[in-house]
């Protein structure tokens, strides 16, 4: 009787291995999405409009019968913006909901860790659409819907250069990415006739600007500052600077968004501000892309949060999850979605274009230059 129990309990063992390692389905399922995200604190509402466009790409599958007959849910985490945390609430969600994939992560040092600790690679799952404050070698696993940070960098020297601008400093956040950033922004000002003046570091996690930082950038009074912060620290930086007597020009990175910027600065601090944007415009209709997102979003009552750029990316990501999933074909697997994602190559949204391929994991080199307004309001 023993013996017979023994086996009974080894074969189910066997089976349940087996079905993790087996294709998750053949036929029609709920094709779970994961997101462990700062869903509170200084990236709070970022990480909410992400994971808000996210579901509004997945709602707008499921209405339409689903992708091959498989319908889409998005389950969510809060990490609280700790990277510790995050990895927590990655394994309990990878062990209790068995995503597809996973979406929507915010941070450098919760990348970092992500990559570092091989967990991608071991659970063979692909990340589609991140955000963070550092320039990224590739990494496996690792899909981005955005141009990098190098390529908005450029963008603002570029114009820059153009206006007779050549002395430039550069606010930024410490930490493990901070050498490359310094080493790629020295890089592109070389190539463009400019260079950095003056730069200045807060710490990650904070939006505290020290006065020693501010102090710098009055004594080197270089003629534009680019700004590579959260939106929090960005204002904590507009703020103190133009308080102190700053002048110079602020061209800020896509990451600080406009919308907890204009919570925090009045009309005189936010007018002549730019902000480089890596997604279309969410409040104007411009094209195919901007018209979908901008009906779908209109058409859903209350909102979580307003929408916003970062409501958009999600937007981005969500749809090329869905796109991937369709080319996956009906058998649904983890190794089918990430062969369908390294084969999505100029997969066109409508105006926005999205690509991979097996080593090339930054889907877009979309940038534009926004002027914001006294108003708080965005202007191309």
């Amino acid at each position: 009787m023993m013996r017979l129990q023994f086996l009974i309990h080894s074969l189910r063992s066997l089976a349940v291995a087996g079905a993790l390692a087996a294709p998750l389905a053949a036929h029609a399922v709920q094709i779970v999405v994961g997101q462990v995200a700062p869903l509170s604190g200084l990236e709070g509402t970022q990480a909410r409009a992400y994971s808000t466009g996210i579901q509004l790409a997945l709602n707008k599958a499921n209405k339409a019968g689903g992708v091959n007959g498989h319908t889409f849910s998005l389950v969510r985490k809060n990490d609280s913006g700790s990277p510790a945390e995050n990895m927590a609430a990655t394994r309990q969600l990878l062990g209790e909901n068995r995503p597809l994939v996973l979406a929507g992560y915010f941070g450098d040092h919760v990348i970092g860790e992500l990559v570092s600790s091989g967990l991608l690679e071991k659970e063979n799952i692909p990340l589609v659409g991140y955000r963070v404050n550092e320039i990224r070698a590739e990494a496996p696993l690792l899909y981005s819907v955005r141009a990098n940070l190098r390529d908005e960098i450029n963008k603002i020297t570029e114009h820059l250069v153009t206006v007779g601008i050549t002395r430039i400093g550069l606010f930024y956040q410490d930490g493990p990415g901070a050498a490359s950033l310094m080493a790629a922004t020295d890089e592109v000002m070389k190539s463009k006739g400019a260079h950095i003046t003056a730069r200045g570091a807060y710490a990650a996690g904070t939006a505290k600007v020290p006065n020693a930082v501010l102090d710098t950038f009055i004594a080197a009074a270089p003629q534009a500052i680019i700004i590579v912060a959260s939106g929090s620290a960005a204002a904590a930086f507009i703020e103190k600077y133009q308080g102190g007597g700053g002048t110079a020009r602020l061209f800020a990175h896509s990451g600080a968004d406009i919308e907890q910027i204009s919570k925090r600065l009045g009309e005189a601090q936010l007018k002549g501000l730019a902000i480089t944007q890596v997604t279309p415009n969410p409040y104007k209709i411009s094209g195919r892309l901007n018209k979908e997102f901008i009906d779908l979003a209109g058409g859903t009552p209350d909102l979580e949060v307003p929408v916003s750029y970062a409501m958009m990316e999600g937007y981005i990501a969500g749809t090329v999850i869905v796109e991937a999933v369709r080319r996956m074909g009906a058998r649904v697997s983890r190794d089918g979605l990430v062969k369908a994602l390294d084969g999505l190559d100029n997969f066109d949204l409508g105006g926005y274009k999205v690509g991979f391929k097996p080593g090339v994991r930054s889907g877009s080199r979309f940038v534009e230059l926004t002027i914001v307004t006294e108003a708080g309001r965005i202007r191309q």
